[in-house]
C-alpha cells in the first residue's frame, strides 16, 4: 500500500517536472544535444557534489557546514538530468538500447560517488556510526538496482519497494541541504550533522529492505 502510494506521488512530481523541462527539453534536441550527454553531465555534477563533501571533510573547519549543503543542493540539480535524458530520448525518437544501458551504469556510478563522499565525511569526522550506516545505505543502493537488473535478465518485471532511486537521492540530497542551512539555527547541544544522518539510516534500512523484496518477488514469480 505504502509502496504503490510513493509511486502515485513519484508518478506525480515527474509529470510535474516533465511539463516544466519540455521547453527546455525541445531547445536541447534543436540544437544537437543528445541524451547521452545530458547522462554525462548528470554524472559530472554529482561528482563536484562527491568533491565538496571530500574538500569539506579535509579543509573546512567541523563546525562549518555551508559546503554540506550546497553539495546537497548539486546532487539535486544534477539528479534532474536524470529525468531529462529519458524524456530528451522519448520525445525526439533518440531512444537505444545502449542508450538505457548507459544512463543505468552512470546512474550507479553517482549513487557511488555522492554517498562514498559523505561516508569520508563522516569518517574524517570520526563519527564511526555515520560512516557505517551511510556504507550500509551504499550497500543497499546498489543491491536495488542489481537486483532489477537480474531479475530481468530472467525476464521477470521488477519495480516494487518503497526505496528506489528517486526517494534515495531525494532523502540525500535534503538532509545536505537542511544540514547547511539549519546548521546556524539549531540548539548547542545538537548537532547538525544529524540532518545528514538521519536520512542515511532510512536508506540504509529501507533500501535493503526494497531489495530483500525484489527477491521475494522474483521468487514468488519463477516459483509461479
Amino acid at each position: 500500500m505504502i509502496s504503490k502510494i510513493a509511486k502515485q506521488l513519484r508518478d506525480m512530481i515527474q509529470m510535474g517536472v516533465y511539463k516544466i523541462i519540455d521547453p527546455s527539453v525541445k531547445l536541447m534536441a534543436r540544437i544537437g544535444v543528445t541524451p547521452n550527454m545530458v547522462t554525462t553531465i548528470g554524472l559530472i555534477g554529482n561528482l563536484c557534489a562527491a568533491a565538496l563533501f571530500v574538500y569539506s571533510a579535509i579543509f573546512v573547519p567541523e563546525n562549518d557546514y555551508s559546503l554540506v549543503g550546497i553539495a546537497g543542493g548539486v546532487i539535486i540539480f544534477a539528479s534532474l538530468f536524470d529525468m531529462v535524458d529519458g524524456y530528451l530520448a522519448r520525445t525526439s525518437n533518440q531512444t537505444s538500447t545502449f542508450g538505457a544501458f548507459y544512463d543505468s551504469v552512470l546512474d550507479r556510478y553517482c549513487e557511488l560517488f555522492t554517498l562514498s563522499g559523505i561516508c569520508f565525511y563522516f569518517m574524517r569526522h570520526g563519527n564511526d556510526l555515520g560512516a557505517i550506516v551511510t556504507f550500509l545505505s551504499l550497500i543497499g543502493s546498489i543491491m536495488v538496482s542489481y537486483v532489477r537488473a537480474r531479475a530481468e535478465g530472467l525476464d521477470v518485471e521488477c519495480k516494487v519497494g518503497l526505496m528506489q532511486r528517486p526517494e534515495r537521492v531525494v532523502l540525500t540530497s535534503l538532509g545536505a541541504i537542511l544540514c547547511g542551512l539549519l546548521a546556524d539555527t539549531v540548539r548547542d547541544d545538537f548537532s547538525p550533522v544529524w540532518f545528514l544522518l538521519v536520512p542515511q539510516m532510512l536508506i540504509a534500512v529501507l533500501a535493503n529492505l526494497t531489495a530483500c523484496v525484489r527477491i521475494h518477488h522474483v521468487y514468488k514469480n519463477l516459483k509461479e
